[in-house]
């Protein structure tokens, strides 16, 4: 006995002794107790997984004193000549058909197939490598396996079960084996070792079965290997690595540690230690894809252990959960990317040491790739290290695409490092767009015994106030007004420019937690953005909208008018504005719109300028309606961009006064080259943006 090999020495002898196939050995032992027994079987699966075994032990159920039984008594001549270490019977032939698969040899099986058992019940013929016959062989073979004498009984067994023609497997019971599951197939080595009283460290026995890929005769020839070295301390886990090829768990453990640790150093320095300990290069990138999927496993289920999901000792356990824990999913992922990968490549390699720098360095360094695995890497490396926080309407998730992980690092940055820039003083002479200036505080305007009654043919607007004209000067021009005549006198001088308020507190203007202060030093910043994108939304935001309060989830625009406000929900500027606020600030804001009449639109609301938002508006003079107008009085429209032409004298009979000279600041706006691309006239912009009604239009003829 001590001569045979391992698997030869515990072949079964019954199917209770089969591992791993109760799918077969269950439903063959009812057939058995049942005695439906079927003339051909055809046993198909991998190596090593106990087909030709089967073969046997059905053959000794069948010839068996007591049988057909499930369960052979092993006392009478026919169990003792099937056994495990018996002579063979006479009446069971093994045939191996890659040697006898052709038609000659077919041919004199068919002959003698039809003479009678010597001496037991059955003449049963097990054709191993069954694939190996030919086409021809299987012609020879059809007609006596299709219909046999009553004492004849086939059993093919093959790897490739499709190489067998159809006329013949339709003919069979096919029965599939398959794979012998690790945990199985560990217990069951376990017990072999200690039958065989050799001590064996429990961190070897994942290498063996690991080593058998699931075939028990494999793993059984590799455990054979191991406990025929063996020493005064039987079979150690050093000992089995070097033997068995497999990468020390030591250096896989420094490797993973110098991936998390992002030092190139010491992953360079396991390269050279795997080159300058004899170490197959692919035998390492293998392991190492191995340990890799190992974690993410843990990663994903902490208690994949006691789950059967993975095999390792409690050691090693521990400090693999570790290694999960601190690398991060994202990371793992993209590691086990680049490392199956670089596997691929290494095959046919000149260089594979050149390989396998490359994968170490490519793993290292996921700055040099813009793909979104690495950006979450590099997110994931960002939130281990504890150096930057989320500020303040950060974003909710952990980078669910590529923009938005992007965000959230530009955001934890920006709240790392805060730098506040103070608000710009307002400049009177600058052209639009104001959106990034302060506003002075309006003056009240001074009372007039009444307006000055609109000219023929004038344009209607939705919110022009109807202040006095000595007062327009003073304040700022409400949202979405044109410059009135007394606005563009050149003689009238400039306002001195106001101080720019302070930033409000967190907190301030709206309520909430939010820091309405920050937000308005970004307001110039984000409506760049918007300009970026639309530019009629731009000019909605910087002539109309001011920032009226922010709590932190909720941005509150204020809108001096109801058109304005209805314009911007309805064009799709709302849309535009939360993508500029997650491009500028990373952020994913609601927005809520309101009608704040008090402060002017411009862009002075955006930067903090203007009063704050339950300020009431000042209350201003009814405007008289426009007296009718003859036909034939011209009504001249106001250049796109510029001011509308000044009303003309009581006096209707006379021609159409000529406008006044515009002041700097009229001719800059008009000439500004981005309001001439927003290809809105001034007529379009009132009336289909802003929600204006036209009461009367005389166009000159």
């Amino acid at each position: 006995m001590s001569s045979l090999a391992l698997y030869r020495r515990y072949r079964p002898e019954t199917y209770a002794e089969v591992i791993g196939q109760e799918h077969v050995t269950v439903p063959l032992q009812q057939a058995l107790r049942n005695n439906r027994v079927n003339h051909a079987y055809l046993f198909s699966g991998p190596r090593g997984c106990g087909k030709t075994t089967s073969a046997r032990i059905l053959a000794r159920c069948l010839n068996c004193e007591r049988g057909p039984t499930p369960t052979p008594c092993g006392e009478c001549q026919s169990c003792r000549d099937l056994a495990r270490n018996g002579p063979g019977s006479i009446d069971v032939i093994e045939i191996d058909a890659a040697s006898h698969g052709g038609v000659d040899d077919a041919r004199e099986l068919r002959e003698k197939a039809f003479f009678g058992p010597a001496v037991s019940r059955f003449k049963i013929y097990i054709i191993d490598e069954a694939h190996m016959v030919t086409p021809a062989g299987f012609n020879a073979l059809l007609k006596v396996v299709e219909e046999p004498p009553e004492h004849l009984k086939f059993i093919f067994a093959t790897t490739e079960p499709e190489k067998v023609i159809g006329t013949i497997r339709s003919r069979t019971h096919h029965y599939p084996f398959r794979l012998v599951p690790p945990g199985t197939l560990r217990d069951y080595l376990h017990e072999v070792c200690e039958r065989e009283a050799i001590a064996v460290e429990s961190a070897v026995l994942p290498l063996v079965v690991r080593a058998g890929g699931g075939s028990v005769r494999d793993s059984m020839s590799v455990m054979d290997q191991l406990l025929a070295g063996a020493g005064p301390d039987g079979v150690t886990y050093e000992m089995a690595t070097s033997l068995l090829g497999y990468t020390d768990g030591a250096l896989l453990d420094d490797i993973v540690e110098a991936f998390r640790a992002g030092d190139g150093a010491a992953a360079f320095g396991v390269v050279d230690r795997v080159i300058e300990g004899g170490h197959d290069p692919r035998r390492f990138v293998t392991d190492l894809l191995e340990r890799l999927r190992d974690l993410l496993i843990l990663a994903a289920v902490p208690d994949a252990a006691e789950k059967g999901l993975i095999d390792v000792p409690a050691d090693v356990l521990e400090r693999m959960s570790a290694q999960a824990s601190a690398l991060g999913p994202a990371e793992l992922s993209r590691a086990a990317d680049l490392v199956n990968g670089g596997l691929t490549e290494m095959r046919g390699a000149t260089s594979p040491r050149l390989q396998l720098e490359l994968i170490c360095a490519r793993v290292l360094l996921p700055a040099a790739y813009g793909d979104e695995r690495s950006l979450q890497s590099r997110l994931e490396r960002l939130e281990r290290g504890a150096v930057f926080q989320p500020g303040p309407g950060a974003g909710q998730g952990q980078g669910q695409g590529q923009g938005q992980g992007h965000g959230q690092g530009q955001v934890r940055e920006q709240a790392a490092a805060p730098a506040p820039a103070a608000p710009a003083p307002v400049a009177a002479p600058e052209p639009p767009p104001v959106a990034a200036r302060p506003q002075a505080a309006p003056e009240p305007p001074a009372p007039e015994p009444a307006p000055a009654p609109k000219a023929a043919g004038a344009w209607p607007t939705a919110s022009r106030p109807a202040a006095a004209p000595q007062a327009a000067p003073q304040a700022a021009p409400q949202a979405g007004a044109w410059p009135t005549a007394q606005q563009a006198q050149p003689a009238r001088p400039a306002p001195a420019p106001a101080p720019a308020p302070p930033p409000v507190a967190a907190g301030g203007g709206g309520g909430g937690g939010g820091d309405i202060g920050r937000v308005r030093q970004m307001w110039p910043d984000i409506l760049d953005a918007v300009k970026g994108r639309r530019r009629f939304s731009w000019i909605l935001l910087s002539q109309n909208a001011q920032i009226a309060g922010f709590d932190g989830t909720t941005l509150r625009l204020g809108f001096a008018t109801a058109g304005a406000r209805d314009s911007f929900v309805n064009s799709g500027s709302e849309a535009v504005l939360r993508q500029a606020l997650s491009e500028a600030m990373g952020v994913q804001w609601r927005i809520e719109t309101v009608i704040d009449p008090s402060g002017g639109g411009g862009g002075g609301g955006g930067m903090g300028g203007g009063a704050p938002f339950a300020r009431p508006a000042a209350p201003q003079p009814p405007q008289a309606a426009p007296p009718p107008t003859p036909s034939h009085t011209p009504s001249p429209r106001p250049a796109q961009g510029g001011a509308p032409q000044p009303p003309p004298p009581p006096e209707r009979s006379g021609p159409p006064q000529p406008p006044p000279v515009a002041a700097e600041d009229d001719v800059a706006a008009e000439d500004d080259p981005d309001l001439d691309d927003t290809a809105l006239t001034g007529y379009e912009l009132i009336v289909r943006e802003l929600g204006a009604t036209v009461i009367e239009e005389f166009r000159h003829e």
